[in-house]
């Protein structure tokens, strides 16, 4: 946390009121109220800190909950405001005063606690093969949360969402060079909802890694990040966490690689979180996958099949809080073939941002709602983004859309460029 004993409201300090953050603001681009925009919030937040708001005040709890934490306005502040900072400080008041909502404790519960969490994605998994998740998906509250769920599901080639058939196989005696032995250590946090619903991410993660030189080793007792309690304001229960995972990973210097791009900005915020020396250790050896990847080339791999329109969306939490911009489109860029583009509105927030697509569904589907129209306007085949929270609801949205296309993390695709290049074996 900032240093002194005002927390994270310190960070609140440089805003002169210029205005440019409301404009990279989803949530007042969609109800056009200064209160739902940084700005706004910001001075709610400055009267809460002195005492001018109490923490019961239901318009300040109402504008505060609508933010989504996307942070897209930082980048754009010419004034360095630590937006996020000041608004995990307040939202621990008001968590302090109100308590956690019941169903946002039932979700933390079932997505996060180690004795109940594996048994809920074990029937997640299961209901998911059954194919229903898919055919159910829709608009609706219930049938958004199917899209969701049908979303976190790896596509086989040629299956509907998946990569079309056709693919060039390359044998790998056909490389100019040999591939790197793989030598640098690294250590993957595999998180909550990532491990439980997208292994397949993992997979993909560690094979593409080990291609590029990188060896990759398991790490035992580790834990959620505990992302989603910081949000909802448990701070203290997000510092439990934070201290399970320095503590897992322990002192040496081996990157810890994240492939989840929320779990990222909050191992990388750890030295806040925890403030004390260990928790900035950690968080300075914390490395998103695509950073690895790009720093090694990465190797190309082989074309997958017909030219293939592939659309990338940059995460919240990896373009705007950890500022990690074109590593991905390094990756993307290293497939053949792709027709590579990003999307019209790529740094603006797609509208999951952690629970928040199930406290507060209407504007969440109004932010995407805006994102999702401008991706229909000339379908892509895929849409490439680097969080799970991004994948379920862009990809939620196509399914109810009934739109062809398909959303799958960048390291699936180069995964499967590897794969089609023979450089698995």
């Amino acid at each position: 946390m900032t240093t002194g004993v005002r927390g994270g409201f310190a960070a609140l300090d440089s805003c002169v009121h210029c205005g440019f953050c409301l404009q990279a603001c989803p949530t007042y681009l969609a109800t056009g109220d200064e209160a739902d925009g940084p700005r706004g919030r910001i001075e709610l937040m400055r009267a809460l800190e002195r005492g001018e708001l109490d923490e019961g005040d239901s318009a300040l709890g109402r504008h505060l909950d609508r933010c989504l934490g996307c942070r897209g306005c930082e980048p754009v502040c010419p004034s360095g405001v630590g937006y996020g900072l000041g608004l995990e400080a307040a939202r621990e008041r008001l968590t302090h005063r109100r308590g956690v909502p019941l169903l946002a404790r039932l979700a933390l519960s079932a997505m996060t606690t180690p004795k109940l969490s594996p048994a809920v994605y074990a029937l997640a998994r299961t209901f998911r093969a059954t194919g229903l998740p898919r055919s159910i998906a829709g608009w609706s509250r219930w049938r958004f949360g199917m899209g969701m769920l049908a979303a976190t599901k790896s596509h086989r080639r040629g299956e509907r969402g998946g990569v079309p058939d056709g693919a060039h196989r390359s044998p790998v005696a056909t490389r100019q060079e040999p591939l790197p032995t793989p030598h640098s250590r690294v250590l993957l946090f595999r998180g909550c909802i990532m491990d439980g619903l997208f292994s397949h991410v993992h997979e993909a993660t560690i094979r593409t890694l080990e291609v590029n030189g990188y060896a990759v080793q398991e790490v035992e007792a580790q834990g959620c990040c505990g992302a989603l309690h910081a949000h909802a304001g448990m701070q203290e229960a997000a510092r439990s966490l934070a201290r399970i995972n320095v503590a897992a990973f322990g002192a040496d210097d081996a990157a810890v690689v994240v492939n989840s791009a929320g779990c990222g900005a909050q191992l990388k915020g750890y030295g806040h979180v925890l403030g004390d020396p260990a928790g900035s250790r950690f968080a300075a050896r914390v490395r998103d996958v695509t950073e690895l990847l790009a720093e090694r080339g990465p190797v190309p791999g082989a074309p997958l099949g017909r030219p293939l329109r592939v659309v990338y969306d940059a995460p919240c939490h990896l373009a705007h809080a950890q500022r990690v911009i074109e590593p991905p489109l390094a990756v993307l860029r290293a497939i053949p073939g792709l027709d590579l583009s990003e999307t019209a509105d790529s740094v603006q927030c797609c509208g999951s941002a952690g629970l928040y697509t199930l406290l507060e569904p209407a504007l969440s589907r109004d932010v995407l709602d805006s994102k999702l129209s401008r991706l229909l306007e000339a379908p892509p085949d895929v849409v490439a983004t680097g969080n799970p929270g991004c994948l379920m609801q862009i990809g939620a949205g196509l399914l109810a859309a009934r739109a062809a296309a398909s959303v799958r993390h960048p390291v699936e695709l180069l995964d499967l460029s590897y794969r089609t290049a023979g450089l698995y074996g």
